[in-house]
């Protein structure tokens, strides 16, 4: 039955080439775009791991507006430092931050646009802000309000393409700053590059450039990623003494669980890789419709031949059998021809994201395009199967 069915596939090469490639790219589609699915997700998840499971960021926001204000109150330095003080049981570091947007130019080369954060060097210690090479400025440099800065390793590339930024001089926006470390290599998501940033301490940046109102931020580190729901309720309940807050409803802040956001990714992360399948599922789909198609083209070809085997005694059940089998060869050899493409595929970056194919794709793709290979072959061995002999042999 299987060397007849293979005689049938070959007997219209093209035709069954055609065929395969139909199934060869639905099954490649499913397992691929699973992959970049899974690869987003992976790729997502891991950049809001490295800002810390374990931290809160409070921002301004609602009836505080983009300063955080409530009557004469904001959330400045000094508010993070009585909280800091509190001496929260749950909470270990709270770093305020203050964040612009400025052209920061070296002797050579200028860039615009460019991320410039104030800060303490409690920031180097939380997620993945470490100095790769030299080091951060100390709180001494807070206190004295030092042109010292930390950059990033893009940024560094770009204004120092031929020597190392160490040591050298920038202005940013009209100041001076020395570079006393670079920021180790840092992973991408969206359009933000978290690498073409100049980190200095949060004075001198207040006193050059934005003033000593309102923070941007306040991250908040709680002991361990078990304490950080109880380190939330904590933080918000001393912010609302401090700012002087009784309508809880209408807080001037918003307080962002990076816990919460990692899970709340992932959930949405799994959406999309399932949509994704589901697209490519289409092209598997209509792969199997040219499966029904060639094997009704070959049923019709071959009516003799049905009749001859059936006057010579083979049975229902053999004729049925046989036209399955090719489309269930057809298929399977599409889809392993599928498989092979989809790994070499998935080793390419897609749109600035590493493939990652799942597990349970290959063989779930491989069933998949097999089962629509018998479920569209039933209807054309069927045909052929209920074929009479007298009537088959009649045929030209």
């Amino acid at each position: 039955m299987i060397l007849s069915a293979l005689r049938g596939i070959t007997a219209n090469k093209l035709r069954s080439v055609l065929t395969l490639l139909g199934v060869m790219i639905g099954v490649a589609s499913v397992i691929l775009l699973l992959a970049v699915g899974n690869g987003s997700a992976q790729t997502v998840n891991s950049a809001i791991s490295q800002l810390g499971t374990n931290t809160l960021t409070v921002r301004p926001s609602g009836g505080g507006g983009a300063t955080g204000t409530v009557g004469a109150k904001k959330i400045t330095t000094t508010v993070g430092e009585q909280i800091q003080a509190a001496k929260l049981g749950h909470v270990r570091e709270v770093i305020p931050q203050v964040a612009g947007s400025l052209t920061v130019a070296s002797t050579t080369a200028s860039e615009t646009s460019i991320s410039v954060i104030g800060t303490t060097p409690a920031y180097f210690t939380v997620g993945t802000n470490s100095i790769a090479t030299g080091s951060a400025f100390t709180a001494a440099d807070v206190t004295n309000s030092t042109k010292d800065a930390v950059i990033g390793t893009t940024l560094a590339g770009e204004l120092f393409p031929s020597g190392s930024a160490l040591g050298q001089q920038v202005t940013v926006g009209g100041t001076p700053l020395t570079i006393v470390g670079i920021l180790a290599q840092q992973g991408s998501v969206g359009f933000t590059d978290p690498n073409s940033v100049i980190i200095a301490p949060i004075s001198r940046i207040q006193a050059s450039f934005t003033g000593y109102g309102a923070v941007s931020s306040l991250t908040v580190e709680a002991k361990n990623a078990d304490a950080v729901a109880a380190a939330q309720g904590e933080v918000e309940v001393i912010l609302n003494q401090l700012l002087g807050i009784t309508d809880t409803a209408n807080e001037p802040y918003t307080i962002i669980n990076q816990g919460s956001l990692l899970q709340t990714a992932a959930t949405s992360a799994a959406s999309f890789t399932v949509l994704l399948g589901a697209v490519a599922a289409i092209s598997l789909l209509v792969g199997g419709i040219g499966v029904t198609n060639v094997m009704l083209v070959s049923v019709t070809e071959r009516t003799r031949e049905i009749g001859i085997r059936k006057a010579l005694g083979a049975t229902r059940g053999a004729i049925l059998g046989q036209f399955l089998v090719e489309a269930a060869t057809l298929t399977l050899l599409g889809g392993v021809l599928g498989v092979i493409t989809a790994l070499i595929g998935a080793q390419l970056p897609f749109n600035g994201t590493q493939p990652v194919v799942l597990s349970y794709s290959i063989p779930l793709a491989l069933g998949v395009s097999v089962g629509i290979g018998v479920f569209f072959g039933v209807y054309p061995a069927a045909r052929a199967a209920a074929m009479r002999p007298i009537q088959a042999l009649r045929a030209i």
